[in-house]
């Protein structure tokens, strides 16, 4: 099999379903033949690995660790999903305080042991906020880091086909930005389908909050169907990131990244912004919509920055003015 690269991929969190999910999707795609498995379940992880190489996949190098140490050094690209998963009832906010420790002493390891990964992609929840903690805690550049807001936008492109009855395919420029949450801005002003604008379809208003809700419900929906948090999902588009930083194909959904834009209004927070991640890293421009889109963003950045100063208050992460003395690259 020809591979993007053969620089080490460690996947955080792999005795989990998205973790072990990604690590098969990493290997189908191609990206990488060494990847190394890290939990801190040992007959989970052990389990993956063994699964993994079951599958026979040509030339894969596939390795398992509960260490830390042994997992992180060495890494080019890790992809998190590291944290507890939202059970049935639970929004993503639910697990801020726990998730965000967690994702300080993930960004503690990255520093330790891999000062020199290329990307990571955070996807555990509330991944804006974790994402961000993790930043902080890294060292890494902005640049360096994403979270996965995407999915609410493959969902929000799922909720339109479905209303108008036509492939998904079809559907382009219908994005979610902001959190990765219940306050996400869900936009649809510059969505098209089949190149043709979404205006032109007679999409009834009713239609429209019912497509709004389904999408920012799109979660909870799938732990009422199945019982447990997405993880298919998550893990293809996760991987589908992290491909275009290993300098796979470029990857535009917008996904979450660190702002800190005057321009814009927006400072100091992680969120989904029209993004394009490559082999230099995420890369976001303002995002264009209407009076009522542009106020749901508002409101979504509000709300993350109220999250952010929970974290603080909590000694998770510094102050805002004290981030520099953290990571310099903020």
């Amino acid at each position: 099999m020809n591979y993007l690269t053969r620089e080490k991929l460690t996947i955080v969190g792999a005795g989990g379903m998205i973790g072990s999910n990604m690590a098969q999707t990493a290997l189908m795609l191609g990206l990488t033949p060494n990847v190394c498995l890290y939990d801190i379940f040992e007959p989970g992880v052990h389990g993956v690995a063994e699964e993994i190489r079951h599958c026979a996949f040509d030339g894969a190098d596939v390795s398992w660790t509960t260490d830390p140490e042994t997992a992180f050094s060495g890494a080019k690209y890790i992809v998190s999903s590291g944290g507890a998963p939202r059970k049935d009832g639970m929004t993503r906010e639910d697990l801020l305080k726990d998730n965000c420790k967690i994702a300080a002493e993930f960004g503690d390891l990255i520093r330790k042991y891999c000062p020199d990964v290329r990307h990571v992609v955070v996807i555990f929840n509330p991944a804006d906020i974790t994402a961000l903690t993790a930043l902080i805690h890294s060292g890494l550049r902005p640049e360096q880091f994403t979270s996965l807001a995407a999915l609410d936008s493959t969902r929000l492109q799922s909720e339109i086909a479905r209303v108008l009855g036509v492939p998904q395919g079809k559907v382009s420029e219908a994005c979610t930005y902001g959190g990765h949450g219940e306050h996400m801005a869900v936009f649809a002003s510059e969505a098209k389908i089949d190149g043709k604008p979404l205006s032109g379809f007679g999409l009834a208003p009713e239609k429209w909050e019912e497509i709004k809700e389904n999408t920012v419900q799109g979660g909870a929906n799938i732990i009422k169907l199945r019982g447990r948090s997405s993880f298919q999902s998550p893990a293809y588009i996760a991987i589908r990131m992290i491909a275009a930083a290993m300098g796979g194909e470029k990857f535009t959904l917008p996904a979450g990244c660190y702002v800190n834009c005057d321009k814009c209004g927006y400072k100091n927070v992680m969120m989904a912004m029209p993004t394009v991640i490559d082999s230099t890293g995420v890369h976001f421009t303002a995002p264009k919509g209407t009076a009522a889109e542009m106020k749901d963003l508002q409101d979504s950045y509000e709300h993350l920055c109220r999250m952010r100063d929970e974290i603080v208050s909590l000694g998770i992460i510094p102050a805002v003015a004290d981030w520099k003395k953290v990571n310099p690259n903020l």
